[in-house]
């Protein structure tokens, strides 16, 4: 590689490291600025109870964005991700009710939603379908088997030890032992998409593949294992919200997938590959959470929340979009 050329890669990777800073700072200034707006608008808002409850409903959830945020750098999506959820709750639920401890069964049903990863991953990478039919299809056909183990019946796990209970239920100092986990989850994967030599192998086949081929990067490998990964952490997620809940609902889930989605990509993650960061993901999820919150306390009709979140993502996906063009 030539000096011209490496200063012009160092040049691109300044810019694009540029461009996700500024849209990472961005996301702070307008959760900042929601949250100083609703300190007058609800006297409700500023609570420990209100953030400690906001911060609980996207500790989960973020989880399963760090896999999507992942699979959405390398050129993929996952649409399945709140199937894979309930599936991994169905799961281990049902065998622990057929007698086996909770931990065991746990890591059966994430080792299963990693499975179903693989099936995606498989026929994404030899059957050479796109991620797209490939996770729409993964989300109908796992649906349909929560439902088919639980003949459409949620399954009380009321009799989990409370050692279990504790993972989704109890804190360490105040601090909920879910907000530990999905902070330790965010910060071991950010660091690795950040550092490890691996993980860069990620941006490289998503913003280019043909050229990552050329350079030696195993692509097929690279997507096969992105996406059971993604799979993984949702399976993951799914053993927490059992624990936490004490129940697995075969329904669980539904709709999840565009929460995850949107997130992703009002954090910066694009449509098109090749760019995203953890952190970003994370404010997205954030900034979604604190507008559900501000519109419940502002007794805003469900009705018109699922408009207004509707309407963030098609602004967030237009941004996106004007942003790809511009650099293109």
């Amino acid at each position: 590689m030539t000096a011209q050329m490496k200063t012009e890669s160092q040049g691109a990777g300044w810019n694009l490291a540029r461009l996700g800073s500024m849209r990472e700072a961005g996301l702070i200034v307008i959760i900042l600025a929601l949250c100083i707006a609703m300190s007058f608008a609800s006297p409700h808002f500023l609570t420990w109870g209100n953030f400690r409850a906001m911060l609980m409903s996207f500790s989960i959830e973020g989880i399963v964005v760090v896999g999507m945020t992942i699979l959405l750098i390398v050129g993929g999506i996952d649409l399945s991700v709140g199937s894979v959820v309930a599936f991994s709750m169905v799961v281990s639920g049902a065998l622990f009710l057929a007698g086996l401890d909770p931990w065991t069964a746990s890591l059966i049903g994430i080792a299963v939603s990693a499975l179903i990863g693989a099936v995606m991953g498989f026929f994404v990478t030899v059957v050479g379908l796109n991620h797209f039919i490939t996770s729409l299809a993964a989300m109908v056909i796992v649906r349909g088997l929560c439902l088919i183990v639980t003949k459409g019946t949620p399954l009380s796990l009321f009799t989990l030890p409370p050692a279990f209970k504790a993972i989704g239920q109890g804190s360490f100092h105040g601090v909920p032992y879910v907000i530990i986990i999905f902070v330790m989850v965010v910060a071991v994967f950010d660091f690795l998409l950040r550092r490890a030599t691996a993980f860069r192998k990620v941006f490289y086949t998503g913003s280019n593949e043909k050229a990552a081929q050329y350079s030696g990067i195993r692509t097929k490998q690279v997507k096969f294992w992105v996406t059971v990964l993604s799979s993984t952490l949702a399976g993951f997620a799914g053993v927490i919200y059992m624990s936490r809940f004490g129940a697995a609902t075969p329904t669980f889930g539904a709709g999840m997938e565009l929460n995850i989605i949107a997130a992703a990509v009002i954090g910066g993650a694009s449509l098109n590959g090749g760019s995203g960061t953890i952190f970003g993901a994370i404010l997205g999820m954030a900034l979604l959470s604190v507008v559900t919150s501000s519109l419940i306390l502002l007794d805003i009709s469900v009705y018109w929340q699922d408009m207004i979140k509707g309407c963030i993502l098609l602004a967030a996906v237009s941004i996106d979009h004007l942003l790809h063009r511009r650099k293109a």
